[in-house]
């Protein structure tokens, strides 16, 4: 009561525009509740929410405004108050739950350029918490992992079975592929780079200067 009294006398702040951007929701949501509880507290519902509504513009905020005032004009939304609006805003526009977060860090975390050891231990990081374990984390474990690595573990004589053994067989393969690719590269510049000790053709053991026999002749 005490803030109705004092909300026609003061002035109060109006929510910015909301485009649908999940960190302004709280924000957005706070400033009109205030308002409205200092300001309109006296008027209908559907003023109520069409005063809230108004201030939803361009961003997926837009077309979603227009989705709720068709159901809104056809009597098919289960919005009837503004505090039921600003919950649904909250729904559709807030932050995920840790445990959807995580599920939807799972289904796009991939290896790309990484070292399978950077992949796993990313994984495992994104995979906490997620309520995902054994076959359908591992699926997505595998979804995730460079082409090459896949198919040589899944045609391996002994496939890994778990988790786990999916990670430490990853890991280990990645690590021999490019200690084997180091070791080639070494090889072959060894071979197109011969060391500075090497007698080049023609020195003195093969008759250099007109000798031979390793003669000098004048």
């Amino acid at each position: 009561m005490l803030l109705q009294q004092q909300g026609s006398r003061v002035e109060v702040a109006r929510p910015q525009v909301f485009s649908g951007r999940m960190e302004d929701v709280s924000a957005f949501i706070n400033v009109a509740h205030i308002y409205i509880r200092m300001k309109m507290s006296e008027e209908a519902a559907t003023t109520q929410v069409a005063w809230v509504l108004s201030y939803m513009q361009g961003g997926v905020a837009e077309a979603w405004k227009d989705n709720l005032m068709d159901e809104l004009a056809k009597e098919e939304s289960e919005v009837k108050s503004v505090e039921q609006l600003f919950t649904k805003i909250q729904n559709d526009f807030g932050e995920t739950s840790e445990e959807e977060r995580k599920i939807e860090q799972l289904w796009t975390i991939e290896q790309e350029g990484r070292t399978c050891d950077e992949y796993v231990q990313e994984f495992k990081k994104v995979a906490r918490g997620s309520g995902y374990e054994r076959r359908p984390l591992i699926k997505e474990f595998k979804r995730g992992l460079s082409g090459v690595i896949r198919r040589k573990l899944a045609e391996a004589e002994e496939p890994p079975t778990t988790i786990g053994e999916w990670q430490e067989r990853t890991v280990g393969l990645d690590r021999n592929q490019r200690q084997s690719r180091a070791e080639e590269r070494m090889l072959g510049r060894n071979a197109t780079c011969p060391g500075e000790n090497a007698q080049p053709r023609g020195g003195f053991g093969g008759g250099s200067y007109g000798g031979k026999g390793g003669q000098i002749t004048w």
